[in-house]
Parts: structure tokens; sequence; C-alpha cells
């Protein structure tokens, strides 16, 4: 499984939370990437640092590899194997699913370390 190909985003990310009544921003809806999760509890959104949106808090500074897809659904062990390979080098992620693909987010301040950890189990960074 460790061959697989992740692409380097050039964006930073921030990520934001919002109570769970509140409404979605348009600048939210106009970024050119974006993620959006609301639960019973909170909203919370994925968008460039640079789009500055109304939040209840925000945690700033994160950069992100895409799992080059579309993968399969009966693929196992994807995020996991990543996931992995980052802990043992004490490196926290955020991560993302999508119907295509997988997103794993690392603070900038880790994002170097994240990559050569990655390379050095096998996994193309691009």
């Amino acid at each position: 499984m460790s061959n697989l190909t992740l692409r380097q985003l050039s964006e930073t990310f921030a990520i934001h939370s919002l109570r769970r009544e509140s409404t979605i921003p348009d600048a939210v809806y106009n970024a050119p990437i974006f993620f959006l999760a609301k639960t019973y509890d909170e909203i919370s959104i994925v968008i460039p640092e640079h789009i500055e949106i109304d939040s209840e808090d925000a945690e700033l500074g994160w950069q992100a590899f895409e799992v080059v897809g579309p993968l399969d659904f009966s693929l196992t062990g994807i995020l996991s194997n990543i996931a992995t390979v980052l802990a043992n080098e004490k490196i926290s992620i955020f991560a993302i699913s999508t119907f295509d693909t997988d997103y794993v987010l690392v603070k900038s301040a880790k994002f170097a370390a994240a990559k050569t950890a990655l390379i050095n189990h096998n996994y193309q960074v691009i």
C-alpha cells in the first residue's frame, strides 16, 4: 500500500469551527477548495487560510497531502498507514475523506518532516 502517490497542495489551510446553527459564509462556497462538515454539535470548515471568515475558533497553518485517486472503496488501510507513519514521527494529522480520495493535513511547521517520513516509507510525493 505504501507505494501510493501523494500530491502536495500549495495552499495553507485554516480549520474553522462554527456553532451548529451558523450560516455558512458565502466566501466558503466561492473558495477554490473547501471542506465542510456538520455534526449534531458543530460545523467544521477547512478553507485556504487567506480567506477570512467569522468563526467561533480557528486553527491556522495547515498544509495538505492529497492521495492521488480516485481510490476504490474496496481499498483498506490508506489513512491508517499514512497516519501510522506520521504518528511514529510525532506528527499530528487532520484527515478528510471525499468520494474519490483522502487528504491529510499537517501543521506547516511539521510539513517537511512529514514529507520526508512519507518518502522514506515509499510514498511518492509530487
